[in-house]
């Protein structure tokens, strides 16, 4: 009895020593929060679902999803013939990437003239920010389609790419700016004292440390700038809203072609915000 008293006791002060050097496993409390999100989302959008069921119901809305796959694409003759949505989803992406260069070019040049000594420089980014960001994007669109296009010569894709570029290029003029400002001015004195060109200081040591604290919110303004490409389908760009529109004027299914446009829109963004989240992890880790 007395060994097995004994026995006890050691392993009970064991377990106690153990409780209180790990009072609560951390993997195990991760997995299990982990586990209560994805149950939340999935009783969120079970009662979205739920909703967007019984409101069809009620209107007696027949669901054909049979129907979209000549969407996406169809095989004819053992060919690949690319469906209206794939057309659509290829110009929106097209519009985005040439739009979101554009835009970081303005709003880098913009950024320069309004941190530069000049005043034309300061000026003219100035007047230029307030009047883009204080009219709205539609207007724009109509006075770059109906004004500048017919004088420059422009069709209406390029016209749609101008307009969204200025737009945004506006907003990342700020962004980047921000982040050029928020390096520490011991930085600048530093690369000025090892007697670095205003070039070298800029590319070298001051961009360098800026980039990780642009990305975030640049991220955000070029998913932002997906989303507005939807706004050039006013002027019959043939982008994915667009074609989304062509199809529900011929085939009425307007609840499943707006729920595929909003998922390949969903796609795209969550993408683009993925790869941007792994490129700021390896960036923060070579810092």
């Amino acid at each position: 009895m007395t060994q097995a008293n004994a026995g006890i006791t050691y392993l009970a002060s064991l377990l106690g020593e153990n409780k209180l050097r790990h009072p609560k496993d951390p993997a195990s409390s991760h997995i299990a929060r982990s586990i209560w999100q994805i149950l939340q989302a999935i009783l969120v959008f079970g009662i979205i679902a739920w909703l967007i069921y019984a409101g069809a119901a009620a209107m007696e809305y027949r669901w054909q999803w049979y129907r979209v796959g000549p969407f996406f694409y169809r095989i004819v003759d053992g060919e690949f013939i690319a469906g209206p949505l794939i057309r659509g989803i290829i110009v929106t992406l097209q519009l985005a990437g040439v739009s979101s260069v554009l835009a970081i070019l303005i709003g880098a040049f913009t950024a320069i003239g309004r941190m530069s000594n000049s005043i034309a420089g300061r000026s003219i980014a100035t007047t230029y920010l307030e009047i883009i960001r204080n009219t709205p994007l539609l207007v724009q669109l109509f006075m770059f389609y109906f004004v500048l296009a017919p004088i420059f010569g422009i069709d209406r894709f390029w016209a749609g790419v101008l307009c969204l570029a200025a737009f945004e290029g506006s907003f990342a003029a700020e962004i980047i700016r921000g982040g050029i400002q928020a390096v520490d001015r011991g930085q600048y004195e530093a690369a000025d004292a090892t007697g670095l060109s205003k070039f070298d200081k800029y590319f070298c040591v001051i961009l360098p440390q800026a980039l990780p604290l642009i990305l975030p919110p640049l991220t955000g303004l070029l998913i932002s700038l997906i989303k507005h490409s939807a706004i050039v389908s006013v002027i019959a760009v043939a982008e994915l809203t667009t074609e989304g529109l062509n199809l529900i004027s011929d085939t009425y299914m307007a609840f499943e072609i707006w729920f595929i446009v909003a998922g390949m829109y969903l796609v795209l963004t969550t993408s683009l915000s993925v790869l941007v989240n792994i490129l700021e992890v390896r960036m923060n880790r070579a810092r």
